[in-house]
């Protein structure tokens, strides 16, 4: 399960158009048994805003997983305590790829002298937050182009 020759390593600029792919075939593959086709369309249409992205990797701690220099997975930390991007290419699922970000992330989180990990996280993704010591503060019904978009705010003490 975890024999995969996965290296971790910090982001670069050129590395979006591959992670913007990877966030679309990923949440539209994986996401489907939680999120409807309409929440999926809009979900995956924040690629659109490039600024947004560009924005977020170049002011977060974001992390890449690479198998043979493939971006299989991604992770980042936003202000020490926000965890927000977490996400693992659709054909590399179940291999310890999240469980390696994740680790990395929450290690920069402590060394950063966080207190506390807050998210945002999927139906999807919330069963691995909570396996990872998780608690929902609350469900969030978020509206993105006039359709319901539902979340958890979770939260976690260091």
């Amino acid at each position: 399960m975890n024999n995969l020759k996965i290296s971790i390593r910090l982001s670069k600029l050129s590395d979006l158009t591959e992670m913007q792919k990877m966030f679309v075939d990923t949440i539209s593959t994986i996401c489907k048994n939680d999120y409807s086709p309409e929440q999926i369309k809009v979900w995956i249409s924040s690629i659109e805003n490039t600024q947004r992205w560009t924005d977020k990797l170049t002011s977060q701690y974001f992390l890449i997983a690479e198998l043979d220099n493939k971006i299989v997975g991604y992770a980042s930390l936003e202000n020490n305590d926000y965890f927000d991007f977490l996400y693992v290419h659709k054909d590399y699922q179940r291999r310890g790829i999240a469980d390696r970000l994740y680790s990395e992330i929450e290690k920069e989180a402590i060394n950063r002298k966080a207190t506390v990990l807050n998210s945002d996280v999927s139906e999807t993704a919330r069963r691995f937050f909570e396996k990872k010591g998780f608690k929902t503060i609350t469900p969030q019904t978020n509206i993105i182009k006039g359709v319901e978009i539902v979340n958890y705010k979770m939260t976690k003490p260091l």
